[in-house]
């Protein structure tokens, strides 16, 4: 069974630890903080020495094995920090940690970090830690667990901010937690413990929104139409073109129409149209909010504008883009006018 983040914390506030540790994800302030909060309370510990090994293409797994029968120079205890960039060791180095998984050397603690994880990742190697210490994924930040994680760390730098203050700095960092980080240490050094508030905040940090095509499509999946429309300001503003936009756009109304001519066999069409089942929710939501034909009058409108932004069609494709957005978020308030 996987661990939380807090769950880890509080595990490390005890007396022992368990002799390896696998922390994954593609969130990594959050990873890099874990991994430091374990190598700190190793150190407590007595596990003075530490070995860093850092996997590659070129890596050779002989070395984990040498490194666990190898006796400590200098201190009884040690850390093996192995880094896993991809979180693939390979069959050779699944076999070796599978290995080192079922003998663990004394006083020894491994810890196993990955910048690149998916569930795809947690095969036999995973388990094998998992039966003898401690996995913990960092998935990124869910919108609740965002302002929840704002607020604690915006306290924890003595920060007193309302809870319009934490969703402003929310709304504008757009999940990301490193961008968060940097504001709220920003934040603490101008502002100090004074009470803070949205409008005083917003006067003081920068708009740290990292905009891309992926959280514009999300948005208006996810029928928020002020949020795609902020972030599609984002990257006009930040001089993205619109045919660089459109690609994925169009992958993803395809796709809305294709599910919406599955009728029944929608459960079949998300297997075939490769949906995992964490994101089924979502478009199941977004097909609720019209009609197939609806969908494919958004692909068409949105071919339309490919070919305008290529100067294949009169008109203004940022607007029109912006049209296709608001039919897309909110079908049954705003009708769409294909045109081909």
């Amino acid at each position: 069974m996987p661990t939380s983040l807090a769950q880890l914390r509080k595990h490390l506030t005890g007396p022992d630890l368990k002799p390896v540790y696998l922390l994954a994800g593609e969130e990594h302030l959050l990873l890099l903080e874990a991994a430091d909060a374990l190598r700190a309370r190793t150190r407590e510990l007595g596990y003075a020495e530490r070995e860093v090994l850092d996997v590659d293409q070129h890596f050779d797994w002989n070395a984990l094995a040498m490194a666990a029968a190898s006796m400590s120079l200098f201190a009884t205890r040690r850390t093996i920090d192995l880094r896993l960039p991809g979180g693939k060791p390979g069959k050779e180095g699944a076999a070796v940690l599978i290995e080192y998984c079922a003998q663990p050397p004394a006083d020894t603690i491994l810890l196993i970090t990955c910048t690149q994880w998916s569930k795809a990742h947690e095969t036999a190697w995973v388990a094998a830690v998992e039966k003898v210490g401690s996995f913990t994924p960092v998935w990124p930040l869910k919108p609740d667990e965002l302002l929840r994680w704002i607020g604690e760390r915006m306290a924890s730098r003595g920060l007193k901010p309302d809870g319009a203050a934490v969703e402003a700095l929310a709304e504008r960092v757009e999940g990301n937690s490193l961008a968060a980080a940097q504001e709220i240490d920003k934040l603490a050094l101008l502002h100090g413990a004074a009470p803070l508030d949205a409008q005083t905040l917003e006067d003081l940090v920068a708009d740290s929104a990292r905009f891309d095509v992926f959280k514009l499509a999300d948005a208006m999946l996810a029928g928020d139409a002020a949020r795609a429309l902020r972030i599609l300001g984002g990257l006009r503003a930040e001089g993205e073109q619109v045919p660089a936009l459109m690609g994925w756009i169009l992958n993803q109304l395809q796709t809305l129409a294709r599910l919406a001519g599955a009728g029944t066999n929608i459960a079949t069409a998300f297997r075939t149209e490769r949906i995992w089942p964490a994101r089924e929710g979502v478009y199941r939501r977004t097909l609720a909010r019209a009609d197939r034909a609806h969908w494919e009058a958004c692909l068409v409108q949105a071919a339309r504008i490919d070919r305008i932004s290529k100067g294949r069609g009169d008109g203004d494709a940022w607007r029109e883009l912006e049209r296709l957005i608001a039919a897309v978020t909110t079908p049954r308030v705003l009708a769409l006018r294909a045109e081909g």
